[in-house]
């Protein structure tokens, strides 16, 4: 693993070329570039809010635009990545076939590419924040640190979907599904007080919060990103420790797992 590291840090030129390459298709023809970075979250947000907000008044989570958009952000950057990725193999197939380069720049540079794009739309963040008068505290300076860790988490499973999409051309599809059934599992656009603190399952006594972070790295990411910008809180450091020891696992075993069969991607794509 070390060897292919070194060596992809040898190629860094043609992952930035990638990336550049990848912006430059999102937003060919489009009128407004760039601009749909912070755009597209704010209509997201705008939609949540009026449905959440006006067409149930119950709710009862103050400043919830800036409650959506603190989750909502991640989870698209976090969606664009893992999608993207499961086809860079396939999609570039012209490109493995011909010349000789790490095949692991192909979804690298899909995942750094939405990562640009997220810390464009952090300025939409950062504006509401201002807005709404949330004011920030030193435990937002932890932020550089969580991105960090759901970049890990993302990379795994980037190398590990687009690896199966080689042998599995319906690995997309089913993703799709998956994605979907994901994005509501996880507290985007409700708070997990919602959630029952127990359930009696088979005799069993089930904690669902404590679950809903253990099974789902990215319920426990998105709560980490609510805590130290929309609560302005020190977070759970041992709770955000094992988030990031298991975004470094998924990351390791990912890349594992595409270093053993990249080797034929030549031949099966």
């Amino acid at each position: 693993m070390i060897d292919r590291l070194t060596e992809l840090v040898r190629y860094r030129e043609l992952v930035i070329n990638l990336v550049i390459r990848d912006l430059k298709v999102r937003y060919k023809n489009s009128a407004l570039g760039f601009l749909w970075s912070l755009l597209n979250p704010l209509a997201m947000m705008a939609v949540f809010t009026v449905v959440f907000t006006f067409m149930m008044p119950d709710n009862a989570i103050p400043k919830f635009p800036v409650f959506v958009l603190c989750a909502l952000l991640p989870w698209n950057f976090f969606r664009e990545s893992v999608m993207g990725s499961i086809a860079s193999i396939v999609g570039n197939s012209y490109l493995i076939k011909k010349v000789y380069f790490p095949r692991e720049v192909l979804p690298l540079s899909v995942i750094l590419s939405s990562l640009v794009n997220f810390l464009l739309a952090l300025i939409v963040l950062f504006g509401m924040l201002f807005i709404f008068r949330v004011r920030l505290t030193r435990w937002a300076l932890l932020l550089p640190l969580v991105i960090f860790t759901q970049l890990l988490f993302t990379l795994g499973l980037g190398f590990m979907l687009s690896t199966a999409n080689v042998f599995y051309r319906d690995t997309g599809m089913i993703m799709d599904v998956v994605m979907l059934a994901w994005f509501f599992v996880t507290p985007i656009f409700y708070h997990i007080a919602i959630l029952p603190q127990h359930q009696l399952l088979l005799g069993f006594d089930l904690n669902i919060h404590r679950l809903t972070y253990i099974l789902n790295p990215m319920a426990s990411l998105i709560a980490t990103y609510r805590v130290i910008l929309y609560d302005g809180a020190r977070p759970a450091l041992d709770f955000f420790f094992r988030t990031f020891v298991t975004s470094l696992l998924t990351m390791i075993v990912g890349y594992l797992v595409f270093m053993r069969y990249s080797k034929v991607f030549a031949e099966e794509v």
